[in-house]
């Protein structure tokens, strides 16, 4: 796409540098899809980090990730179309945006093809609110400055009961608000155990929630959302099929308990049909798997004209940012996995994870990355 502003760019972009990492967890863990086969344990998270630098001394760090698969092609794309940002007014984040995404257009605009694109989007983003001096969530527009948390990490299905309880003490005693754990086991009591220990433990004040990870049909979902409906759950996540838009439709006006989904779909597009069909009650789209922030915004949009609520999956360090810019109900996901990578560490009080305050996403890369990096690779040349 022709540039028309060309003449009137006051900065451009000079300098890109991405770098393929693999950050090991402290112990794998297992969800529904680890029990029924259809995965592995997961033990590791792959990162995508993309540092820009622009020729007036501005910088931005953004990443994108994936896990199990597809951490090597989605470097191999940023290598393949960051060169295209070289010489660009970083300002021009949406337009920048679409380039890349025509520049990729025969692999298409999902998946892969907009992830490898998230890290530079996401880059960009924080560029602007560095440069602005304001933490991104102010650039945007914030409608407060603390969001409520609830954690995640701590309810995987490769733990026992006890050990979930006492890593949700430990959530708890953060300061983390709600809690998460994983179902959708083949013994569905198994499942229904693990909810009535949670709550009888916690009691009715704590906000619970549990992630079904795809592992239901239509019937299952059906009768065990109607057993789970005693315990007062936030929401049921993922009770079906990640594209079985009908049948997230059919569950929640059959259910009092909210449906959230979202995830696992990799692009805008897809987001917005459930959005606009209004076919689930909890959006939890994920701005490195549809292409990064711009195209997150878009959705955000949509959904908050509807008053959805809203909760983004995974990538706290970004999502906090969105969230707090979202004007309806919002959560944000609690996992201490990325926080390795980084030197800042998100402060959480009272069931609330707060704003930092420091300009843009507020991150630096950590000494112990370069360990983790598999591949690195720069274009354009530096001061």
């Amino acid at each position: 796409m022709e540039n028309r502003n060309a003449g009137l760019v006051g900065d451009r972009i000079r300098w890109i540098k991405l770098r393929s990492v693999r950050l090991p967890l402290q112990h794998a863990v297992s969800d529904a899809k680890v029990l029924t086969g259809r995965q592995p344990a997961l033990d590791a998270v792959s990162l995508l980090f993309a540092e820009i630098e622009t020729e007036q001394g501005h910088a931005g760090l953004g990443f994108t990730y994936t896990l199990r698969t597809g951490g090597p092609a989605q470097y191999a794309h940023a290598m393949e179309v960051a060169p295209l940002l070289i010489g660009e007014d970083p300002n021009d984040i949406a337009r920048l945006w679409s380039k890349l995404a025509w520049a990729g257009a025969s692999v298409g605009r999902s998946g892969v093809a907009v992830q490898a694109i998230a890290a530079l989007d996401t880059a960009l983003w924080d560029i602007k609110a560095r440069r602005a001096k304001l933490p991104l969530a102010k650039l945007l527009g914030a409608q407060r400055d603390s969001v409520p948390c609830y954690n995640t990490s701590g309810g995987y299905l490769q733990a026992s009961i006890e050990e979930v309880i006492d890593r949700a003490e430990q959530s708890r005693a953060r300061g983390i608000g709600g809690l998460k754990i994983k179902v959708g086991q083949p013994d569905r009591q198994l499942d229904l155990r693990r909810v009535e220990a949670l709550r009888k433990h916690f009691g009715e004040q704590v906000p619970l929630m549990v992630d079904v990870n795809q592992q239901w049909d239509r019937s299952t979902a059906l009768r065990m959302g109607r057993a789970l409906e005693q315990y007062r759950l936030e929401w049921i996540e993922e009770p079906l099929a990640a594209h079985d838009l009908a049948g997230h439709a059919a569950l929640a006006a059959q259910l009092d308990t909210p449906i959230g989904t979202g995830e696992m779909l990799t692009s805008a597009a897809d987001v917005a049909a459930y959005v606009e069909s209004g076919a689930v009650d909890v959006i939890m789209h994920d701005a490195p798997r549809i292409g990064g922030i711009t195209p997150f915004l878009k959705v955000a949009s949509l959904a908050e004209s509807r008053g959805m609520i809203m909760a983004p999956h995974f990538v706290m360090e970004i999502h906090l940012h969105l969230a707090a810019a979202y004007e309806h109900q919002v959560w944000v996901e609690h996992f201490e996995w990325l926080e390795p990578a980084f030197n800042e560490r998100l402060d959480i009080r009272d069931g609330l994870m707060l704003v930092p305050q420091r300009p843009g996403l507020g991150l630096t890369l950590s000494e112990q990355v370069e360990a983790w990096t598999l591949a690195s690779w720069t274009c354009g040349t530096r001061a």
